[in-house]
């Protein structure tokens, strides 16, 4: 745009911007390089510091003591989950009630860092057995529609003390001796998956 000063002398008071790229403007191709170049290269300065450490601190938190990253190992619940899969244990799942039949559970096993994945098939005071494979509950055959393999267990009656859950493996498919279950305390129970 031109103005003329007295005189007859013209001089632009301002100038329009190139497109580079079809309208869009040069300058905001520019300031969006600018965006992304102290997203990537931040300026060290204290705020970022102060940034850098409160999300350390958030993550260390919220992934260490709240949302815990797993990763499956061995096939004892499959086909639900299968080997190798990832996974987080969501450690709030169980803070206002107690886990119920045909909930996943984590629980822990030897330490902070080996833990079990296991489905409860029965609660505190419940008779749990097995007959030709199929799960009884105080002597009441429960469909279990997550098991998908046949499997022809027997397991005599037995009762689920106080303060415990009896637990097993979806995968049902092989001889009873090469599952790990049976009965655990609630206060092993660290949480449940998250999906």
């Amino acid at each position: 745009m031109e103005s003329e000063l007295p005189g007859g002398v013209g001089y632009r008071t301002h100038a329009e911007p190139r497109c580079l790229l079809g309208d869009e403007p040069s300058w905001r191709i520019m300031a969006a390089g600018v965006k992304i170049r102290r997203f990537l290269f931040p300026r060290l300065t204290r705020g970022f510091f102060v940034r850098a450490a409160v999300v350390a601190a958030f993550a260390y938190l919220f992934f260490g003591h709240v949302c815990i990253p797993l990763r499956i190992k061995g096939s004892s619940m499959e086909p639900t989950y299968r080997d190798g899969r990832f996974n987080f244990c969501w450690r709030l799942r169980y803070i206002l009630s107690e886990p119920k039949r045909h909930d996943v559970a984590v629980i822990r096993f030897a330490g902070k860092r080996v833990m079990l994945l296991k489905r409860v098939i029965a609660v505190e005071g419940e008779k749990v057995e097995f007959r030709h494979g199929k799960l009884f509950v105080d002597g009441k055959e429960i469909d279990e529609p997550y098991v998908r393999y046949p499997c022809n267990w027997d397991l005599p009656p037995r009762q689920v003390e106080k303060g415990h859950v009896y637990v097993m493996g979806d995968n049902r498919n092989t001889s009873m001796r090469y599952h790990g279950f049976g009965q655990t305390s609630i206060k092993r129970i660290v949480g449940a998956p998250l999906w």
